[in-house]
C-alpha cells in the first residue's frame, strides 16, 4: 500500500489534458501539503504510475483524446486493486459517474467545482483508504448492455449533483429504491437510469402508471390474469411482475393504489411472488422494485391512507428529485441538451438560443418543471424559421414573468455586463463552464462560423469572441 511522508503529505497523481487547470489545481492541492504528479494525458500517467508509482490516490479527469479517465481507471485498477482513482467530470453525467464508480472509482466530483468538496471529497476517501486495511476483492458486476441511446440525467447543481452520486451508489445494488419529486421532474429518467447500469441490466425494465389505470386493470396489469378470471379474459396473461423476471419493474404514482393493491405488492416485496388473477397457485418472481411518487407518503401513511408496512418495504432507500425552480442553474445545459435531441426529432441542424430568450427562461418558475422546459423548447424551435430561437418564439406566460433573480453560475446568459471577459485569477480557470464553451459553439455552428453574427448574438465584442475561439479551440463543425 502506498505510504506518505511526514514532510510532503500524501502522494497524489493529477490526470487533465488541460495543462493550465491541471498546474493550477496542482498548486492548490501542493498548497494543501500534498505531494503532486501532474499529468496531461492518461498514457502518461500509466507510464508515471510504473515508473513512480503507486500513489495514494489518482484524480482523473473523465473526457480526454485518445484514451479517456474510464480507460486509465481499467488499467489502474488491473496493475492495483488498491489503486484509489477519484473522475473529475464536467458534464454532470450520471451514466459516466455510475459507469466510473462500478469499474471502481472511489467517487466522482463534478465541474466546475469547489475546491471545498474538493478537499472534503479526497480527504474523505483517504481517510477511509487508511482505515480499511484489509479488504476483499469483489468481483465487478457485468457492464450494461447498450441499447438505444437513451436520455442522461444533466445538471451541474449541488441538487443534481447529489441525486447523481445516490443513483450511481444504488445502481449496482439489489436495494428497492422510493423516487420522490414533483410531477415532471424526472422520476422515470432516474428509475432507468438506475437499471441501465444495474446487474439486471441485459433484462427488461417493465413500466406502469398506476394512476393511470382502473383498480381491475392494474392488478391484471401488474400480477396477469387466468383464462376465464372476468369477463373478456379469453386467454391467460403472464403480468408485468412476469415480464420483468430477473429485471426491473418500475411503478409511478405508487401513491395512488387502493389498499387493496396494496396488500398484493407487499405481498410480492416480502415473498417474492404474485398469484395471477382468478388463480390460487403463487408463481415466483425475481424483480427489484423501484416506485415514484409526486405524493407525500409519509403523510398518507399518518393520515392512513398508504399502508406503513409497505412504505417502509419500498423506502429502502429514497431518492428526492428538486424541483427545476430550485436548480435554475442548470437550465442552460437542459436546454442545450433538450435543442440537440430535439433538433435532430425534427430534421433540423444545430439550433442555439438568443441570451434574451435564454434569460426568460431562467427566470420563470417552471410549475411543470423538466417536462414544461422540454415542450416550450419544442414549440419555439418548430416555430423558429431559423436557427436562432428569440424571445418572440416562447410562450406569452414566459415572456411575461419577471420574477426569478439569476445568478452568474448560470452561463454566458447569466453575465450582465454582457461581455465575457477572460479569468482574472489562476482560480477561476478551474471553474470554466463547460456550458458555455458548448454554447458559444452552438451559435457559430448555428451562423455557419460567422464571428461578426455570433458575437451579436452572444451579446460579446468580436475580439472577445476571438479570444473565446482560440481558448477552446473551435473549428468548423464542432459542437
Amino acid at each position: 500500500m502506498p505510504t506518505h511522508s511526514p514532510d510532503h503529505g500524501y502522494r497524489l497523481l493529477l490526470v487533465d489534458d488541460d495543462e493550465e487547470a491541471c498546474r493550477v489545481l496542482g498548486e492548490v492541492l501542493e498548497r494543501e501539503n500534498y505531494a503532486v504528479r501532474r499529468t496531461i494525458s492518461a498514457s502518461e500517467a500509466l507510464s508515471v504510475w510504473s515508473t513512480e508509482g503507486p500513489f495514494d490516490a489518482v484524480l482523473t479527469d473523465l473526457r480526454m483524446p485518445e484514451r479517456s479517465g474510464l480507460d486509465l481507471l481499467a488499467d489502474l485498477r488491473r496493475l492495483d486493486r488498491e489503486a484509489l482513482v477519484l473522475v473529475l467530470t464536467g458534464f454532470g453525467d450520471a451514466g459516466a459517474a455510475a459507469e466510473a464508480i462500478r469499474a471502481g472509482a472511489y467517487d466522482f466530483i463534478a465541474k466546475p467545482y469547489e475546491l471545498a468538496e474538493v478537499r472534503e471529497t479526497l480527504a474523505r476517501a483517504l481517510e477511509r483508504r487508511r482505515l480499511v486495511t484489509d479488504r476483499a476483492a469483489v468481483a465487478a458486476p457485468p457492464s450494461p448492455v447498450r441499447g438505444p441511446a437513451e436520455r442522461a440525467m444533466v445538471g451541474h447543481s449541488p441538487a443534481i449533483i447529489s441525486v447523481m452520486k445516490q443513483v450511481a451508489r444504488v445502481a449496482p445494488t439489489q436495494a428497492t429504491v422510493l423516487i420522490l419529486g414533483e410531477t415532471g421532474t424526472g422520476k422515470e429518467l432516474v428509475a432507468r437510469t438506475i437499471h441501465r447500469f444495474s446487474t439486471r441490466a441485459v433484462q427488461r425494465m417493465v413500466a406502469v402508471n398506476c394512476s393511470a389505470l382502473a383498480e381491475g386493470l392494474l392488478e391484471s396489469e401488474l400480477f396477469g390474469h387466468v383464462r376465464g378470471a372476468f369477463t373478456g379474459a379469453t386467454g391467460s396473461r403472464p403480468g408485468m411482475f412476469r415480464e420483468a423476471d430477473k429485471g426491473t419493474v418500475f411503478l409511478d404514482e405508487i401513491g395512488d393504489i387502493s389498499p387493496g393493491l396494496q396488500s398484493r405488492l407487499l405481498r410480492v416485496l416480502q415473498e417474492r411472488e404474485i398469484v395471477p388473477v382468478g388463480s390460487e397457485t403463487p408463481v415466483k418472481v425475481d424483480v427489484r422494485v423501484i416506485a415514484a411518487t409526486h405524493r407525500d407518503l409519509a403523510a398518507r401513511v399518518r393520515e392512513g391512507a398508504f399502508r406503513e408496512d409497505l412504505y417502509y418495504r419500498l423506502n429502502v432507500v429514497t431518492i428526492v428529485l428538486p424541483p427545476l425552480r430550485e436548480r435554475r442553474q442548470d437550465i442552460p445545459l437542459l436546454t442545450d441538451r433538450f435543442l440537440t435531441f430535439l433538433a435532430g426529432r425534427h430534421g433540423r441542424g444545430p439550433v442555439a438560443i438568443h441570451p434574451e430568450a435564454q434569460q426568460l427562461l431562467l427566470s420563470w418558475k417552471w410549475p411543470g418543471n423538466v417536462r414544461e422546459l422540454e415542450n416550450v423548447l419544442e414549440r419555439a424551435l418548430v416555430l423558429a424559421e431559423m436557427d436562432i430561437i428569440g424571445p418572440e418564439h416562447l410562450p406569452d406566460y414566459v415572456r411575461q414573468d419577471t420574477g426569478g433573480a439569476v445568478g452568474p453560475e448560470t452561463g454566458l446568459a447569466g453575465h450582465e455586463a454582457g461581455e465575457v471577459v477572460p479569468p482574472e485569477s489562476p482560480m477561476e480557470l478551474i471553474t470554466l463552464d463547460e456550458l458555455d464553451r458548448r454554447h458559444v459553439f452552438r451559435v457559430l455552428a448555428a451562423t455557419g462560423g460567422n464571428r461578426d453574427e455570433s458575437a451579436r448574438i452572444l451579446g460579446v465584442s468580436r475580439r472577445t469572441l476571438t479570444r473565446m475561439i482560440a481558448r477552446w479551440k473551435w473549428q468548423p463543425g464542432a459542437s
